[in-house]
């Protein structure tokens, strides 16, 4: 399945943009995030309400509110064992929420309330390392093996990393055709930063006593930077080794999107505290803009022709590209199912799920402006196939507790367990006949599993109320270089095997509030 065909159909040069699965994925994934009172719950208020982080979850907790209050919320977060770099320090400061809920009566039991609430929905800090052994694998192998393939057109187009790895190591010759060098081993590092903050407005109130009615449209705000630096070994045909190429990137993402949610909550038994919820998010809408800086330095210690024959020492030859370009993708529909119980006003209990089909998301190509200025676009078939193939649906299970031990004492507890976003055979395609793959710049990817949540929370309200929140999260991956090419012999085959990788952090929030 991970291998170039003959006769793969060609790349051409074209003004239509679109973007690629796996930096789609990147911008669709969320955390748990909020208020430290939501997140030390683990999230799971979606039934229980009457806190301003369900403004984007379930629109309906928002009416629950029957006094006005105003919120705002910090958080350090840290990444263990990873060392602070030049763009991305492993500890940082995050403001993470600030909203606030207009409460009114309009009878004697209903209520209308207005919000708004700002939330950072993914925090993009972090790091990401990864070292193996290639075993005559390498980058500039699949970059040989792609055009021995046909798979780009030598006139007109080229993937970013290809042109780079053929110009700079001259690995084509018009009376000889490809070449390459094998490599023993590479090293990786990826370091990001940035977040998309969501901005949500609410209306929302109750139709009675026993049903609770929400509506939020929602803007988002997509800022993404991310620094690749990539090293190579390689060796000569005789098997020596003649130094290192290095690969950098940078690669920014900008825009927004925008999106409407639709909740209720319902208490099916008069005079019980216990209640239903149900949830419904549309696709969130992006217009985006991606730019990128790609550079590679050729640190060979020997020069070669195009032949391979050494004829000097010392190389050390740079190149570079950049791009930027706006393209459309639109995220899956969401829809949660939720359920909550109070006991004697000093036990609260909740639980929550979440499903979201993220293979059915959506590259789409801008292909043109029309006469009042408007851009359309339409599905890029081919790299949504492949994200149908690569990304599949997610569940999010969200279990908590509040325990009130006094009217002003509470402690929290949450867990949640969200399913992968990945296939594990899934691969980033540098073949594919798509605007997203021509764009790219870097070819690595990582197949993340299982993300697992455990949260702990502690309150204290007497006029002002301060809520803290600890939260760690733990998820596990694989990790390639590269996608992989099986060639005629296996001399020629091009496989980099995947390496583990995780991504843990710890989280310390405070959330200061105030009712009127």
């Amino acid at each position: 399945m991970k291998k170039i065909l003959l006769g793969a159909l060609l790349l051409t040069g074209m003004s239509a943009m679109a973007q690629e699965t796996y930096e789609n994925a990147n911008i669709m994934a969320e955390d748990l995030n909020g208020t430290a009172r939501y997140v030390g719950m683990g999230g799971a208020m979606e039934a229980l309400g009457a806190d301003i982080s369900t403004i984007g979850t379930n629109p309906a907790g928002v009416g629950m509110f029957r006094k006005s209050q105003a919120s705002l919320t910090t958080s350090v977060i840290t990444q263990p064992g990873a060392p602070s770099t030049d763009y991305v320090d492993a500890t940082k400061w995050s403001f993470d929420q600030a909203g606030f809920v207009w409460s009114s009566r309009i009878g004697n039991t209903n209520y209308l309330n207005f919000g708004f609430n700002y939330k950072k929905s993914r925090n993009y800090a972090g790091i990401l390392s990864a070292q193996d052994r290639l075993n005559n694998a390498s980058q500039n192998k699949l970059t040989a093996a792609k055009g021995y393939e046909g798979i780009f057109d030598m006139d007109n187009c080229y993937n970013q990393v290809d042109y780079l790895n053929e110009n700079v190591l001259g690995l084509w010759d018009e009376n000889e055709g490809w070449s390459y060098f094998n490599g023993t081993g590479y090293d990786f590092q990826k370091e990001t930063q940035g977040y998309v903050g969501e901005y949500d407005f609410n209306i929302s109130g109750n139709v009675s006593n026993s049903l609770y009615l929400g509506l939020t449209v929602g803007i988002k705000d997509v800022n993404y930077d991310a620094w690749t630096s990539y090293y190579e070994s390689l060796t000569n045909y005789e098997g020596q080794g003649i130094g290192r190429v290095h690969m950098m990137d940078h690669r920014m993402i900008d825009g927004s999107g925008f999106d409407m949610k639709f909740g209720a909550i319902w208490f099916p038994v008069q005079g019980s505290p216990f209640r239903i919820g149900a949830s419904i998010a549309t696709p969130t809408w992006y217009d985006l803009t991606t730019s990128n800086y790609t550079s590679m330095t050729n640190g060979l210690d020997k020069i070669y022709d195009d032949h391979n024959n050494c004829i000097g020492y010392g190389a050390y030859d740079d190149g570079n590209n950049d791009e930027s370009y706006d393209y459309r993708m639109y995220t899956p529909w969401k829809f949660g199912v939720s359920a909550g119980h109070t006991v004697a006003n000093s036990l609260a209990l909740g639980i929550s799920y979440e499903y979201a089909g993220y293979q059915h998301s959506r590259s789409r190509v801008i292909d043109g402006v029309d006469y009042y200025g408007e851009t359309s676009s339409y599905n890029d078939g081919v790299m949504n196939a492949h994200t149908k193939a690569t990304l599949k649906g997610v569940s999010t299970l969200k279990v908590g507790a509040e325990y009130k031990f006094n009217p002003n004492w509470a402690v929290r507890a949450g867990y949640n367990f969200v399913t992968g976003m990945y296939n594990m055979d899934g691969y980033r395609n540098g073949a594919l006949n798509s605007p997203g793959t021509y764009y790219s710049s870097t070819t690595d990817y990582t197949n993340w599993k299982a993300t697992n949540r455990v949260t702990l929370g502690l309150g204290y309200a007497i006029g002002f109320a301060l809520d803290l929140a600890y939260q760690y999260t733990t998820t596990n991956g694989e990790f390639a270089p590269f996608m992989s090419y099986y060639g005629e012999t296996s001399a020629d085959d091009c496989v980099a095997d995947a390496v583990k990788v995780d991504n843990n952090r710890h989280q310390f929030m405070a959330t200061l509030s105030y009712k009127f």
